[in-house]
């Protein structure tokens, strides 16, 4: 009796606390009625998974603004306060504003779309690297791939260039410290993010860089979708693992170390303010050819959810066509509604998704459940069905592409650590609308009548998953 009403006092102080964050309201009453009806299970589960953290800072504010200052010196004059193409100024005018990230210019941006090409090209750009090599990813994996990549690395530490990996505790749950203690050996610096056995126990568990972000020398870079696993390079069973990552050589490197160092401040405490991490190539000037990129990150800790606003503002301005691949879809309402909005305005919106999934049904089960709210709408969803779907990619109008890490989906949007490379450039955006109408070709065209017509327990267990989608 006693216990459970220590139980239940316990259970009313936090949902209490769950009123008080003012958070959106649908997310309240998920979090409220779970800690009412089984508050054991609840409490649980909120302390692990519901806390929200933006009263929390990554690193301090002067030492925020000591990196924002090497990075302005690297740059120079490849700030561009005013875009060519006036259609973004406010979409680029947000994400400086929300996220203190310019758009820059004189990038060389590549795109991959496979795994093997990318990562040969990523090895040749460390080898010849003498400074400097700083790497993040969410997976980095004891097979042949990630052994490739450590010998790579140990041998570049003992050729005396500064060498830091960082990667996520929980993403590679089970892979042996070995791994990792024989990179330590070789002189590689490794830091996990937020330690698995503490985090555990305390709020932090749900706290998780999803980043994938490769800075050589500071002028050579990596991003997008694609970790370091064998099946990212030979695929699941039901087929090839379809990514994508991009390369930059430019100035835009400088925001993507920045958000490498600040990550690693708020892991290790150690403070890496020094000027070599940001140089400044000779080749930099305002008037330079290149693509303009804007690097944006987002995490559980900044004030806005940076990624998604910047999502939800490039939809709005959408005029001609929009084409969205992600591996899993579980929008946000704003989100939701821009698309919807963007299609009825006459917008071709197309939708391209997993037509299976790779880390449980839950999750493709809750993510058709948005179907029925798209497609009367008119939006076009396809299914690729050669693979899996890994990508995570926006284009628009021939002149706008987001590349990055983040998902559609709530754990992305609101509480990974994220990046995405917002680029304003024709031909890159051409060569990304070219991409998806290749992928078309491996696509089903999910036909509104079709669909009206599954079975009722597909139709329940989609519903049943989207309830479960705060914390999924």
């Amino acid at each position: 009796m006693i216990f459970e009403i220590i139980l239940g006092l316990i259970a009313l102080s936090v949902v209490v606390v769950v009123i008080s964050e003012n958070r959106k309201p649908y997310v309240s009453i998920f979090w409220i009625l779970f800690i009412t009806v089984l508050p054991g299970v609840g409490l649980a589960l909120y302390l692990l998974l519901g806390k929200d953290y933006r009263s929390r800072r990554i690193i301090r504010p002067d030492e925020m603004a000591r990196f924002d200052t090497l990075r302005d010196n690297s740059v120079g004059n490849n700030i561009i306060a005013t875009l060519p193409n006036e259609k973004y100024q406010k979409l680029a005018d947000m994400m400086l504003g929300s996220n203190d990230t310019p758009v820059l210019n004189g990038n060389e941006v590549r795109i991959f779309t496979d795994f093997t090409p990318m990562f040969q090209s990523m090895l040749d750009d460390i080898a010849r690297a003498k400074s400097f090599v700083h790497i993040q990813f969410y997976i980095v994996e004891d097979d042949e791939v990630g052994r490739q990549l450590s010998s790579l690395l140990i041998r570049k530490a003992q050729e005396g260039v500064d060498v830091r990996l960082m990667f996520d505790s929980w993403g590679n749950l089970f892979v042996k410290g070995d791994y990792y203690n024989h990179m330590r050996r070789g002189g590689v610096k490794v830091q996990s993010f937020q330690k698995f056995i503490p985090s555990m126990f305390t709020r932090d568990v749900n706290c998780r860089t999803h980043r994938k972000i490769v800075v050589i020398d500071g002028i050579t870079g990596y991003t997008g979708g694609m970790n370091i696993a064998r099946r990212y390079r030979d695929g699941i069973n039901h087929g090839v693992w379809r990514d994508t990552h991009i390369r930059l050589h430019g100035p835009a490197v400088a925001q993507l170390e920045l958000s490498i160092l600040a990550d690693w401040r708020f892991c290790t405490k150690e403070l890496l303010d020094e000027p070599r991490f940001f140089p400044t190539p000779a080749a930099q000037t305002q008037e330079s050819q290149g693509s303009l990129v804007q690097i944006v990150t987002s995490s559980p800790m900044d004030e806005w959810n940076t990624v998604m606003q910047g999502m939800v503002q490039a939809i709005a301005q959408s005029r001609r066509y929009l084409y969205l691949q992600t591996p899993y879809f579980i929008p946000s309402p704003p989100i939701l509604m821009g698309l919807r909005n963007a299609a009825l305005a006459g917008v071709d919106v197309r939708l391209m998704l997993p037509a299976k999934a790779d880390r449980g049904a839950i999750t493709l089960y809750a993510s058709k459940s948005y179907f029925r709210d798209l497609m009367p709408a008119g939006v076009k969803i396809y299914l690729y069905n050669k693979g899996y779907l890994h990508a995570k990619t926006m284009v628009c109008d021939d002149d706008f592409v987001t590349i990055g890490s983040t998902n559609i989906d709530p754990r992305s949007l609101e509480q990974n650590f994220e990046v995405n490379a917002f680029i304003y450039d024709h031909d890159v955006a051409v060569h990304q609308r070219d991409i998806f109408l290749d992928d078309m070709q491996f696509c089903t065209l999910v036909v509104s009548e079709e669909w009206q017509q599954r079975k009722k327990t597909e139709k329940f267990l989609e519903s049943s998953a989207r309830i479960l989608t705060p914390i999924l």
